[in-house]
């Protein structure tokens, strides 16, 4: 069974004030951190879904391991990215049904590399058709899902979104308690970027 990882990239982070997934965090671009999290041996790709305009973070995925999407027309929204993405990774790889995807927006950039492998392991032991983390009774990222869901991101409702998915009755949802709390945190704001600073500050005084 593989894996792939579909991460939307294409906003424009009006609440930070600049573009966050470029700016640096202790060192290393925000977007990097995330995509050299999600470069595990079990992930065959990372579709990574960006605009066009947005040329310094091309620049930076372009040095790493993933696969750059760049819509003709700017997504609008998440959930256009998603569809973008795994466009991308049917007509590169051609899933089977049994594979799996995993969903994390490109602003998780703390994501614990520990956690993320224990939620490969949970995935791959699963008979689930969608895997969530969670984290004192909060959903987090990132979301696994079966492949063959994919084909139903064009029927979800357009003021929906991929929530619409995860809340049909009909899905066996798992979800795993996490120590961690990286599966929430995600940058918004100054604040946030803050927080993810001593976040990853913390964690690297314990090692």
């Amino acid at each position: 069974m593989r894996l792939f990882a579909i991460v939307p990239a294409a906003g424009l982070s009006r609440r930070m004030g600049q573009p966050k997934l470029v700016m640096d965090l202790l060192g290393k671009p925000v977007v990097q951190r995330l995509l050299e999290t999600l470069a595990q041996p079990e992930v065959v790709a990372t579709a990574i879904v960006m605009r066009k305009s947005d040329e310094d973070l091309q620049r930076i995925v372009a040095s790493l391991k993933a696969l750059a999407v760049l819509p003709g027309v700017d997504p609008p929204d998440m959930r256009a990215s998603v569809e973008h993405g795994l466009a991308a990774i049917e007509e590169q790889f051609h899933p089977d049904p049994e594979d799996g995807w995993l969903l994390i927006p490109a602003d998780h950039p703390t994501l614990d590399a520990s956690t993320f492998r224990d939620l490969i392991r949970h995935w791959g032991n699963s008979n689930a058709d969608v895997l969530i983390p969670r984290h004192a009774g909060r959903r987090g990222h990132p979301a696994f899902l079966r492949w063959n869901l994919a084909a139903q991101i064009p029927i979800i409702p357009r003021e929906q979104g991929i929530n619409w998915l995860l809340s049909r009755s009909n899905l066996h949802i798992e979800h795993v308690e996490v120590d961690s709390d990286s599966v929430l945190l995600d940058l918004d704001t100054p604040a946030d970027f803050d927080d993810a600073k001593r976040n990853l500050a913390i964690r690297k005084a314990r090692k």
